[in-house]
């Protein structure tokens, strides 16, 4: 049977301490540099994974690295490459032939060509599928608002990242209108030009989250920053945010205080056949994170390759992958907020607000 792997790292120090109950006692900067010397471990069995296209069954391992966001972007590159690097030596033992990076594991360093060296099995990022999957759900929750995407400009918050990147490319490749936000003026130009090549409209870059977001009712929020970064006030009326950046850039508070906003996580998938994850989460049985997914996709493909490396994500890939992933029976899970279903009552009221 074919099998993969995929990492999991701790969202925040109290992640650590719900899992490895020695370091409760100590202080979080503690916490964190005592956990990133643990060894990587198997942390469940994945069993159930069955394409809907030919019955093929797959099962994988979920690995868990105990290094938090703030200690993959900030410790030293070469240790975190080599805790990472251990992911996939600890996956080839359990004989997956592809392993994908979860999370901020793709985000460290250059984006998993350096982690791949010394490993004989596939690497994967799945920015890939998590940039069409992204996409699907903004459209979806601009359908079911009546926002005309055909009219209104929307502003991608991480562009200059390798999922934004993509993410404004194929905007503008659909003849939406796109508006380009990040940190770096640089890197924001660069991107800005690249997006105008092709798109028929003005394209415009910000280094200003608030400025680049305003009058925008359509958001998509994809960087690497650790912590919320769109503040409820900033908000056009009846918008939409995909936040698809995990830890997420938006706050519960922004759903709480502005009922006529609605913010949906991008990246997230209905997984065919039975899947069994061994563990909790975040989501209800069967559904998974796209990186996740993508990993899963090309296994039941048996396309073990280093699909999706680096920091620039292909546009020709993201289309191939959402192909395949329909092909199987990977399916966008309608609309989630804050980890639960939207209902249709929610998306009456926020039209009424």
């Amino acid at each position: 049977m074919d099998s993969f792997a995929f990492i999991i790292h701790a969202m925040d120090v109290a992640d650590i301490k719900r899992h490895i109950f020695p370091l409760r006692p100590f202080p979080p900067s503690w916490v964190e540099y005592l956990a990133s010397r643990i060894p990587p471990f198997i942390l469940s069995h994945v069993r159930g994974v069955r394409s809907a296209y030919n019955g093929k069954e797959i099962e994988g391992w979920f690995i868990g690295l105990p290094m938090t966001p703030r200690a993959l972007l900030e410790y030293p590159f070469p240790f975190v490459a080599d805790r990472i690097r251990r992911c996939g030596l600890l996956a080839e033992k359990k004989g997956a032939k592809i392993i994908g990076l979860g999370a901020f594991t793709s985000v460290a360093g250059d984006g998993g060509i350096t982690v791949k060296k010394g490993l004989r099995i596939a690497v994967t990022t799945g920015n890939s599928y998590t940039v069409a999957t992204a996409l699907s759900a903004l459209e979806l929750a601009c359908l079911r608002l009546d926002i005309d995407l055909e009219r209104e400009t929307v502003a991608v918050v991480g562009a200059t990242g390798s999922i934004g990147r993509a993410c404004a490319l194929i905007l503008a490749e659909r003849r939406r209108r796109v508006r380009v936000v990040g940190r770096d003026p640089e890197k924001v130009e660069r991107v800005r030009r690249e997006v105008a090549e092709i798109s028929p409209y003005e394209v415009q870059g910000f280094v200003d989250v608030e400025e680049g977001i305003r009058g925008c009712r359509a958001i998509l929020t994809v960087t690497s920053a650790i912590g919320n970064l769109i503040e409820p006030s900033w908000i056009a009326k009846r918008a939409v945010i995909c936040d698809v950046s995990r830890p997420r850039n938006i706050a519960e508070e922004v759903a709480r205080t502005r009922r006529d906003v609605l913010v949906i996580e991008g990246g997230v998938v209905d997984v065919p056949g039975e899947p069994d994850f061994g563990m909790d989460f975040g989501y209800p049985p069967g559904k998974a994170y796209a990186c996740m997914a993508e990993t899963m996709v090309l296994t039941l493909e048996g396309r073990f390759e280093d699909y999706t490396l680096g920091k620039e994500v292909e546009v020709a890939k993201v289309k191939e992958i959402e192909a395949l992933a329909e092909k199987h029976g990977f399916r966008v899970s309608g609309l989630r907020s804050f980890g639960r279903e939207v209902t249709e009552e929610e998306i009456e009221a926020i039209k009424r607000a």
